[in-house]
């Protein structure tokens, strides 16, 4: 059984935006008890970001079944050795990159030699954290963003480099107009520090299905 994690700040957050922030005000009744959700598991949750970059999300998703279906357990805690021991081939064939491909085995890598400091993440601030993500090879600030979001469930991330985030902004507050990063940050300052809760407001706005990592 798979312990599923919700923040504890999520209500304080959603009464805090609601108050602020008149779109939010809107968007979060139409969600109701949905919640940002960590499966606890860092390797999955970092190999699941890799999966996700510059695709859709249900994209995302068909791919990722396909993966998770080639390593035995649980899809929501894949074992970094059950990745390395898998041809390239097959992972090609599940509808991967060959460059994700290399990201994955360089993520599972790092992983079973312990050069990551999971355990010491807990108390380590987000830019330290992305400091260290960014420093093996595929992961870049993008997806160690959605590593404190989803796994982390750090609240006051804002992840500029989002495509569905700044579309998602352009069409809820800007009438669907092009919207720049200097607009965006304008409107993340409002939803500090909750940026996190907001944005997956955001995204849920564009796609009902739940995002998760």
């Amino acid at each position: 059984m798979v312990r599923v994690v919700t923040p504890d700040y999520w209500d304080d957050a959603c009464k805090y935006l609601s108050r602020r922030d008149r779109v939010m005000r809107k968007l979060i009744p139409r969600f109701g008890e949905a919640r940002l959700q960590s499966r606890g598991d860092a390797f999955t949750t970092l190999a699941r970001s890799i999966v996700g970059q510059q695709i859709s999300v249900k994209a995302a998703q068909a791919v990722w079944e396909r993966f998770a279906a080639l390593v035995p357990g649980p899809s929501t805690r894949i074992a970094p050795s059950a990745v390395l021991a898998l041809p390239v081939e097959q992972l090609r064939a599940a509808g991967l990159s060959a460059r994700k491909v290399e990201y994955l085995r360089d993520l599972a890598t790092h992983f079973e030699r312990g050069t990551v400091h999971v355990r010491q993440w807990a108390d380590m601030d987000d830019e330290a954290i992305i400091e260290e993500l960014v420093a093996i090879r595929g992961i870049g600030r993008w997806t160690a963003e959605m590593f404190l979001i989803f796994h982390l469930m750090r609240p006051n991330v804002m992840p500029y480099d989002d495509v569905g985030l700044l579309k998602g902004i352009s069409l809820n507050y800007f009438s669907g107009e092009p919207v720049s990063r200097a607009e965006a940050r304008e409107i993340g300052d409002a939803w500090a520090p909750f940026r996190s809760v907001a944005t997956w407001y955001i995204w849920r706005s564009l796609d009902p299905l739940p995002v998760e990592y």
